[in-house]
């Protein structure tokens, strides 16, 4: 298959088209190779606008969800991630090419043995994974410039913003199925939190979330 020209087609009808145009973002999209991280079975649709199903009920996000998520937090060279569900590792491995260090955690061990090896194949050497359950916050490698839940919570933990530094941005899709936000938090360099609702979605929740009384 022609992956190349699959992957500029992706760009072009459903990146650009969704207000993703930070070249810098663009530039990523083509270099880590997305086809190399769905399951071998499914490899011809790693360029279409769908859910790829990764097993144990989990999907990876569509493109023009992960180039947006991308673009809005704003990476920089020297930021320390993390991201809460590692899933195939693809969008682990495109914030890992823009920023300094990632943390990726997954409470599913095969998911994580996998990303290895895919993140491996791709030369991929600044992140680190962890085998957790991060829906309640992760506290283990923090603070962090960049915080990411790729799945779904009804509200969001205090420890999640606990663990942001001056500076951080922090994204979370929250609400339930079938209607969920994106709201991206923002913290000052006085330490004040803000925050902008950007877009509607609907994706998975995150397995174990944690107690109402820890929400925030």
């Amino acid at each position: 298959m022609h992956f190349d020209s699959l992957r500029q087609t992706m760009i072009d009808t459903q990146i650009r088209t969704w207000d993703v145009l930070d070249p810098e973002v663009l530039q990523v999209l083509q270099l880590v190779k997305r086809e190399q991280f769905v399951p071998a079975q499914l490899q011809e649709l790693a360029f279409a606008d769908f859910e790829i199903p990764l097993g144990h009920g989990e999907r990876m996000w569509t493109p023009k969800m992960e180039a947006r998520v991308l673009q809005e937090l704003e990476i920089r060279p020297q930021d320390q991630i993390l991201e809460v569900g590692t899933g195939s590792g693809y969008f682990t491995a495109l914030l890992a090419s823009m920023g300094k260090i990632v943390h990726s955690v997954d409470d599913r061990a095969d998911f994580i043995h996998a990303a290895e090896g895919r993140l491996q194949m791709q030369g991929v050497t600044n992140v680190h994974l962890h085998v957790g359950d991060a829906a309640g916050g992760w506290t283990v490698s923090g603070p962090f410039d960049v915080i990411v839940l790729t799945g779904s919570l009804p509200q969001l933990p205090k420890a999640f913003l606990e663990q942001l530094n001056p500076g951080g941005r922090l994204l979370a899709i929250l609400g339930e199925s079938p209607l969920c936000k994106v709201r991206r938090y923002r913290r000052g360099a006085d330490g004040s939190l803000g925050s902008k609702d950007l877009f509607e979605t609907d994706i998975p929740a995150l397995r174990h979330p944690a107690s109402k009384k820890f929400q925030f």
